[in-house]
């Protein structure tokens, strides 16, 4: 059976919030009784006007002898406790039963077995646009690990057992946080997408080793337009291509994503969120678990992290603008102060999508400024890390909304006295953007004056506010990943650098604390 084009007209979605759309939508694909029913997210029948919640592990059966659907696009995720805590998702290309996580201390004796629940996700098709597609997401929560473990585990199902000879060299291993806070590496980007550039970022980052990678949003693009309405170019098969493209390195290395504007996928709930919490485990302890995927804390180490979904205090892109009712920021307070009067943490590190302070395509939203920016400075923030804009782009330590010591190159910074530095790093593989006319890269073997830049920031109504600007202290326009050393003890720092595809450092500053 054809399924009708349901779209909303253009010019009525652009009056129109996202709950507006999904309203308008389900009203009318209800009336019309169609097939497109948009199927469960966990549990959720969404067309029912339901958010996407999870109702425990779903039914799945199939037709399909179980032997012949393989797993795969693997990818983990720390729970709210990385000494203890790794949540293990996975996907199949049809119904399955029983699936699990078999896991243990040596790759050839996986004794521990841990159920896994089934998401299942439906995205309606449109006529002559695309097809009615049918995914299935499969996450394992495992719980009670030794911390600075290296564990192995296989991940299966009813018919495909890992531990069987045949599968055994998918075996993979994940190692827990530490006991004790001691050295470690931590990479970053945003705005990865599928291709090559993104297949070479994922090779480069796993070079570096790192405890975990941080992924600033815009993470598959399958959502092409990033507005957060119906009306976007969408293909959901994308996220199968983006899976398998990372599998390599996020079956091992854990992936704590969060939120981006071509994240916002209207056809899965009023936020757009049904298909981020369908496809991935994240830790759970942000002001809302399941209506929020992207807004979590963990601590590793002596290191805070806070992921933000900047959708909620967008000028920009105001899509999802408000939607929390302020419950994030009055959280994300909450955090702050609780992660400052921890004896276990000496720096901070926040992580979100939309750029506080960037020249590039997008410039600087200024309704993360208004909203976040006070309780940066009040919490003392170390580092700041957005994507959104296509380039690395780094500021000296901002204090003020204006330059409170200069960070060149090779510098440091203490930001209990000279502010919080802030980076764009959104050189993760998707098509790379440019700086203003006239405005040259700056960088690590090729420095230029230090100049003021002209710019601007977005207001609130979508207008943007011409702005000059002293900031702006390193640009570059290619492919490139951020790499954090975090050090513990009397030296206690951060020490930050950004590198390119071929490992050729662009930038490099440390962050130190002197008490």
């Amino acid at each position: 059976m054809d399924i009708p084009d349901f779209g909303i007209p253009p010019r009525l979605a652009a009056r129109m919030s996202m709950a507006e759309q999904y309203e308008y939508l389900r009203t009318r694909l209800v009336s019309r009784r169609t097939l497109v029913t948009a199927g469960a997210v966990a549990g959720g029948a969404l067309v029912t006007g339901c958010a996407a919640k999870s109702a425990g592990p779903a039914p799945a059966t199939s037709a399909v002898r179980g032997a012949a659907v393989p797993p795969f696009g693997r990818h983990l995720a720390f729970g709210a406790d990385p000494k203890r805590q790794m949540r293990i998702s996975w996907q199949v290309p049809s119904p399955v039963r029983k699936p699990f996580v078999r896991i243990g201390t040596r790759p050839d004796d996986l004794g521990r077995r841990v159920d896994a629940e089934v998401r299942q996700l439906h995205t309606p098709g449109v006529q002559g646009v695309r097809p009615v597609v049918e995914q299935y997401y499969l996450h394992a929560a495992v719980d009670g690990l030794a911390p600075g473990t290296t564990y192995y585990y296989g991940v299966g199902h009813e018919g495909w057992d890992p531990a069987a000879p045949g599968h055994r060299s998918a075996v993979t291993p994940f190692r827990t946080a530490p006991a004790s806070p001691q050295r470690f590496v931590f990479t970053a980007f945003g705005d990865q997408g599928v291709g090559q550039a993104a297949l070479a970022g994922d090779n480069a980052l796993l070079k570096q080793e790192p405890a975990f990678h941080l992924h600033a949003g815009d993470i598959c693009y399958a959502d092409g337009n990033g507005t957060g309405k119906s009306s976007d170019g969408y293909d959901a098969r994308e996220w199968d291509r983006f899976l398998k493209q990372n599998d390599p390195v996020a079956r091992s290395v854990p992936w704590m994503v969060t939120t981006g504007n071509h994240d916002m996928e209207a056809w899965y709930s009023p936020d757009g969120y049904g298909g981020q919490y369908a496809r991935f485990a994240l830790p759970d302890n942000g002001f809302d678990p399941h209506g929020a995927p992207g807004v979590y804390a963990f601590t590793y180490g002596n290191v805070g992290f806070v992921a933000l979904d900047a959708n909620d205090v967008s000028y920009e892109i105001p899509a999802n603008l408000g939607y929390s009712g302020g419950r994030q920021t009055r959280w994300l307070e909450r955090k702050l102060r609780e992660l400052r009067a921890s004896r276990e943490v000496e720096f901070v590190v926040v992580f979100f999508h939309h750029c506080a302070y960037s020249t590039s395509s997008h410039a600087s939203d200024g309704g993360v400024r208004a909203a976040w920016l006070p309780l940066f400075a009040e919490y003392q923030v170390d580092l700041v890390i957005n994507g959104h804009n296509h380039v690395y782009e780094r500021t000296d330590a901002v204090r003020d909304g204006g330059v409170g010591r200069a960070v060149p190159v090779g510098g440091s910074t203490d930001p209990a006295r000279d502010g919080t530095v802030y980076v764009t790093a959104g050189g993760g593989g998707r098509a790379l953007y440019s700086f203003p006319s006239g405005v040259k890269d700056s960088y690590e073997g090729h420095v230029t004056r230090h100049d003021e830049v002209r710019s601007f920031h977005w207001a609130e109504g979508q207008h943007n506010v011409a702005e000059t600007v002293e900031w702006s202290r390193v640009r570059y326009t290619g492919f490139s990943f951020l790499k954090v050393e975090a050090e513990t003890g009397t030296a206690a720092r951060l020490k930050v650098s950004a590198l390119a595809q071929d490992g050729t450092r662009i930038d490099h500053f440390e962050i130190r604390r002197r008490g």
